[in-house]
């Protein structure tokens, strides 16, 4: 299992279509129900996205990057951000009924 955190922060003239985006790749998530991955995104109070993806791949390879509306999401990522995605994979220290996890 991996879990990678990305932030970036969006431009204020972009950031609610960013948010649509991201909207599109939940729907097809849902549509989808693939079991290898989990996905968490918050919208903070500044325009920043905070991403979290939990993948059962070692490699952390998932269907998340093969869906269309993931893939519409990624294009122009770049342009749409004030301060580009910054990867961290990432740990889980404490996780009190967050995750699904007991």
């Amino acid at each position: 299992m991996r879990r990678t955190l990305i932030r970036y922060k969006a431009k204020s003239e972009a950031a609610d279509r960013n948010a649509e985006l991201v909207k599109a790749v939940f729907a097809e998530l849902k549509a989808a129900q693939p079991q290898d991955v989990r996905y968490l995104v918050l919208r903070l109070e500044d325009d920043s996205f905070v991403h979290l993806v939990e993948t059962t791949a070692d490699d952390g390879s998932s269907r998340l990057s093969k869906l269309v509306a993931f893939q519409a999401f990624q294009e122009g990522i770049r342009d749409r951000c004030a301060e580009p995605p910054a990867p961290r994979a990432a740990t889980i220290v404490g996780d009190y009924r967050m995750f699904g996890q007991s």
